[in-house]
């Protein structure tokens, strides 16, 4: 009920109203049963804008610390979160993996749907970056489909820094359902997750049209932190054109329309 009133009443049209998200590949969505909703990471406002252009409710795992604050702020913001269907989980220390991946397996085996970001972390400079293999555990252990999502322009609406972002058109680009069941029972073969990891970051790659970086974006950002410039901390050096040394899509990046009215919301 909670979640119906943040979307539908309180979060929705505000959101809606800002960002006028363009939405291409609703059916792609189940109607019903367990899948992961794999998607880009561009801003703090993707698992909020995700959750408002589709009908499922969507089950995202979120920093511990979000629903810890105190004081009204701090119980607003917890409410909110908690509100748009996040789980808390402790991310610190050796277990959070773990921890996190058994969170995820409860929501699919329950028949609903699962939002991870495979790059583990919000891209620090608008490329896809490569996606840790916990996705490709999930998908194995829990035999459901993998929807890959492309996340448009939310990083110029919100770029790295900005708490408030800007009203402006976002566009949502959703592909059709991945599925590997061909892999069943080898969800400890580490060479296979690495193969399911680099198929579902290709198929990012071919919605979202960004440049792929064959290093983890926490890696990226670590670097910056220690007083790298971006290009230093990842220079723009040709390597693997695509995840697992494929060739590059030919693509040129998902376009967000600006002559068609917003999606519905659902």
């Amino acid at each position: 009920m909670f979640y119906w009133v943040m979307k539908r009443v309180v979060a929705g049209p505000l959101l809606h109203g800002m960002f006028r998200p363009t939405v291409r590949g609703l059916e792609n969505v189940p109607t019903e049963g367990g899948a992961i909703l794999a998607s880009n990471h561009l801003a703090v406002i993707d698992s909020f804008i995700l959750a408002l252009v589709i009908s499922r409710k969507i089950r995202f795992i979120g920093k511990a610390e979000y629903f810890t604050g105190t004081g009204l702020k701090g119980r607003l913001k917890a409410g909110f979160f908690r509100g748009v269907g996040t789980i808390p989980v402790d991310r610190g220390g050796g277990k959070a993996s773990e921890a996190a991946l058994r969170t995820g397996l409860g929501v699919l085996n329950s028949g609903n749907l699962f939002g991870i970001y495979p790059e583990g972390t919000r891209s620090p400079d608008g490329r896809l970056y490569r996606g840790k293999t916990g996705i490709a555990r999930l998908a194995l252990e829990s035999g459901v489909p993998v929807i890959p999502v492309a996340m448009v322009d939310t990083n110029i609406a919100q770029p790295i820094g900005r708490v408030m972002p800007k009203p402006m058109r976002i566009g949502i680009a959703i592909g059709e359902p991945l599925d590997f069941s061909r892999y069943k029972g080898m969800e400890n073969d580490r060479f296979i997750l690495r193969s399911v990891t680099d198929e579902i970051m290709y198929a990012l790659m071919s919605l979202s049209g960004q440049e792929y970086v064959d290093t983890y974006a926490a890696t990226a950002k670590a670097r910056i932190a220690a007083g790298y410039s971006p290009d230093q901390a990842v220079p723009r050096e040709r390597g693997p054109e695509a995840p697992g040394g494929r060739p590059a899509p030919d693509v040129h990046g998902t376009v967000v329309p600006q002559d068609e009215g917003p999606a519905p919301l659902e």
